[in-house]
């Protein structure tokens, strides 16, 4: 039984043989998304560029919930291929297609396939924040300790 439910749809152009996001185990946090290529084909990602990369969806993600984009482990270590901003944040209220932005940081070009994973989408509950101007903050063992205050071990 799943905790949250998605609305989802295949856009105009889209494959819908691709399948849909999915975890791969039980104990996955984090779905797979997909490349889905109007053209059915590959693209090349140059070494050093970056490209937008269509799902083929569109979610309906419910008011109180974000979806996080992530990286795929393997496709970062093997290869070099990365989200550019991660995790990529998608809000509640957008309805447009869902893009995945890849870079290639090796030395070598990488051939993306019609279907391959290509990142990992997970759902979180966003709470709305209030601010309280007030000064002087409370005191803590850290306070304004920066980058490499609390040590190395």
């Amino acid at each position: 039984m799943a905790d949250l439910v998605v609305k989802v749809v295949y856009l105009d152009d889209a494959d819908p043989d691709i399948a849909l996001p999915n975890y791969a185990t039980d104990g996955a946090a984090a779905m797979d998304l997909r490349a889905n290529l109007t053209d059915r084909k590959s693209v090349l990602i140059a070494a050093g560029a970056r490209v937008l990369v269509p799902t083929g969806l569109a979610l309906q993600i419910p008011k109180g919930f974000e979806a996080q984009v992530r990286p795929r482990s393997g496709l970062a270590l093997k290869y070099g291929i990365t989200l550019i901003n991660s995790p990529g944040t998608i809000d509640s209220d957008y309805r447009g297609p869902l893009g995945i932005i890849l870079i290639n940081h090796s030395d070598a070009d990488f051939i993306l396939a019609h279907g391959d994973r290509i990142a990992q989408i997970v759902f979180a509950p966003v709470m709305k924040v209030g601010w309280v101007l007030d000064h002087p903050l409370s005191p803590t063992e850290r306070s304004a300790g920066g980058f490499g205050s609390t040590g190395l071990s």
